[in-house]
This record gives C-alpha cells, sequence and structure tokens, in this order.
C-alpha cells in the first residue's frame, strides 16, 4: 500500500514537473472586413421582403464604420438608414433605391 501510494506520488510530481508541454504560440493576422458588407447584406435582406427588426440598433454602427472610409458614402447611408427606420410597411423599395445610390448591385428578387 505505502509503495503503490508512493508511485502515485511520483507520477504526480513527475506530471507537475513536465506538464503537458508548452502550446505554440501563434500570430493569426485579421483582415479588416469591408463595412460595405454588412450594409449590403442588410439592404439585400430588406429588397428581398425581409421587415426592418431589431438590427436597427446596428444602424449607427454601421455609419460610422462606413464614415472612416467614405463619409459622403456615410452620409448617403445616414440618411436612407433613416428612412427606412422611419417607414411603417415593407423598406423593399427604399432598400433598392439605398443598394443603387451607395452602388452596390441590387439582389435578384424573386416575385
Amino acid at each position: 500500500m505505502r509503495t503503490m501510494s508512493r508511485v502515485l506520488l511520483g507520477l504526480a510530481l513527475a506530471a507537475l514537473a513536465f506538464g503537458c508541454g508548452h502550446p505554440k504560440e501563434e500570430t493569426i493576422p485579421v483582415n479588416n472586413a469591408d463595412p460595405m458588407h454588412q450594409v449590403k447584406a442588410t439592404l439585400d435582406r430588406y429588397a428581398k421582403g425581409q421587415p426592418v427588426t431589431s438590427e436597427v440598433t446596428s444602424y449607427d454602427y454601421m455609419v460610422n464604420e462606413v464614415r472612416k472610409m467614405s463619409p459622403e458614402k456615410a452620409d448617403v447611408l445616414k440618411a436612407g438608414l433613416d428612412d427606412i427606420k422611419a417607414t411603417k410597411g415593407s423598406p423593399a423599395g427604399k432598400a433598392k433605391e439605398l443598394l443603387k445610390k451607395l452602388g452596390l448591385d441590387a439582389p435578384d428578387v424573386k416575385k
């Protein structure tokens, strides 16, 4: 019994001393995503008939991200998103119009 506890103690100490090895540290480069991808995706969904929902909380974020690369487009986007937010019915028409103003292709919408 005593020998068994010494063996277990020895194994435990060996595990502490050597550990499981050190993980390899690796740097992963992160590409800055084009903020227009999120804008296009949101407007495409509206153009296809999705109603405006809780994503309105991200409008200011999208405008600020676009402003970093193009203040002019950010102003157009802000005005368009404010118009969409105020729309009572389907935002499809306004979304398609905003896609064109921003120079983004409108999605293929099946009727």
